[in-house]
């Protein structure tokens, strides 16, 4: 449901520069030049040469934000080839990568030394600092997301320099380093926090909203990661609990190798693709489908390794509006949502998901300080999304929500000032370690202010 794509592209014209642009299809760049470092040394030498010559300086991983974050017209730096592991330390639970390393790579190595994640979103194609830089979180009664697990980082500043810190060294900038939409620097390696292997027990049940509202706090405290989706013009939810097996002799029991090709991938996106396609053309005939593709899933049970159960591929392409919002206030929004799209004659065919985070201490983290639930609304791609994000915007707004900083959203930086306790702690850093701009851009311009 919660639908992704794979990675940004780099395109060339007879006669035209380079264009990168992200996956969605959402932001596009014209650099003057795209570069591939190999390590942090030559990654250190672009950026030195790209200030010195008064360029802009962007990094771009995946190419999975929604927003322009990774635009430049300067030196655009793909970190695709700095993806390797530095340092397994199981004894203390820490993992060192290049930044570059996507997820999915990070999670067999982690696998492959009997190690994992607490917690992680419901997709794996980002790199680890594309992740953290935006704020990419799951769903957690008590783990936050990937910015709350990270234990250092080594950055590399606008003059070319080399910083590395933690709690313990340069304590406010790796406060402000852990999720920094890139406004710092670029990361060239990241250490997380991980615990040994575990599996965990997904159970996946649909259930009517009403009943969801009515027990949310009982869902929330009795399971580790409970999320749901609601299905827009319908009542119908699918709820999603994955909780480790409380035997600890619990052995995997996956989904059949069939089972989970039909509904994983097939259903959620061949067919899925399909019932969007048909939306498009008939967009009256949207609630029906929504009603018919709610009832469509069944309940299900499996047990396997935690990535496996935390992510599923996702190839339906569309756009996408989260807000975190003070979970109390979770209920009111979402039977305010749920008045909507007839109200302002809106056909949503993508469902809205709900998740879950505990409050964290990271100064731009969309859970700083406040326990939180996130509601995530989709359109699909070749629908206007506009209209619907821009009502229920208001809606989320209205309840202090905080936008997540990799997704569409319409807030300025003095509005977002009013969110963040530690907002202008946060500029007063960048302003230290970037004070010509090197890594600015309109979309940070627009969100963080000016230098």
């Amino acid at each position: 449901m919660g639908v992704r794509g794979l990675r940004g592209t780099n395109r060339r014209r007879p006669g035209a520069a380079p264009e990168w642009r992200n996956w969605a299809g959402t932001a596009s760049a014209r650099p003057v030049r795209t570069a591939r470092p190999r390590d942090t040394a030559e990654l250190a030498a672009l950026v030195a040469e790209a200030a010195g010559r008064g360029l802009r300086v962007k990094a771009t991983g995946s190419g999975h934000s929604f927003t322009g974050v990774a635009v430049t017209d300067g030196l655009h730096v793909s970190m695709d080839a700095m993806d390797r592991p530095i340092e397994m330390d199981r004894s203390r639970g820490l993992v060192t990568v290049e930044a570059g390393m996507p997820l999915h790579r990070l999670n067999r190595l982690l696998d492959a030394h009997g190690m994992a994640l607490t917690n992680m979103g419901d997709i794996d194609r980002q790199t680890v600092s594309g992740a953290i830089s935006t704020g990419t979180h799951g769903t957690g009664r008590s783990s936050g997301g990937l910015s709350a697990q990270v234990s250092a980082v080594e950055l590399v500043t606008a003059d070319g320099s080399v910083l590395s810190c933690s709690a313990d060294r340069e304590s406010e900038v790796f406060a402000a380093a852990r999720l920094a939409l890139g406004a710092l620097g670029v990361l060239s390696r990241v250490t997380l926090r991980c615990e040994p292997a575990f599996l965990l027990r997904a159970v996946e049940t649909p259930m009517p909203l009403r009943r969801v509202l009515e027990g949310l706090e009982d869902l929330v405290r009795e399971n580790e990661h409970m999320e749901f989706y609601w299905f827009p013009h319908t009542d119908r939810t699918l709820i999603k609990r994955n909780n480790r097996p409380s035997s600890g002799g619990a052995r995997r029991a996956p989904l059949s190798r069939a089972r989970a090709w039909f509904e994983d991938d097939f259903l959620s996106n061949t067919v899925y693709e399909g019932v969007n396609r048909l939306g498009c053309a008939v967009p009256a005939a949207i609630p029906r489908l929504n009603a018919v593709a709610a009832r469509a899933l069944s309940p299900r049970v499996y047990t396997d390794v935690s990535h496996r159960v935390f992510t599923s591929p996702r190839r339906v392409v569309f756009r996408e509006m989260e807000y975190a919002v003070p979970r109390a206030e979770l209920p009111e929004v979402l039977r305010e949502l749920r008045r909507l799209p007839e109200r302002y004659g809106e056909r949503v065919g993508f469902p809205v998901e709900v998740r879950f985070a505990p409050a964290d201490d990271v100064w731009l983290s969309t859970a700083h300080g406040r326990e939180s639930a996130y509601v995530a609304v989709h359109q699909y791609h070749r629908r206007p999304h506009e209209g619907w994000f821009r009502v229920a915007e208001k809606v989320l707004v209205a309840a202090g929500g905080r936008p997540h900083w990799g997704k569409l959203h319409r807030l300025v930086a003095e509005e977002l000032r009013g969110l963040y306790p530690r907002f202008d702690d946060f500029r007063r850093v960048r302003a230290r370690l970037d004070p010509s701009g090197v890594f600015t851009n309109p979309c940070l311009r627009r969100v963080l202010g000016p230098v």
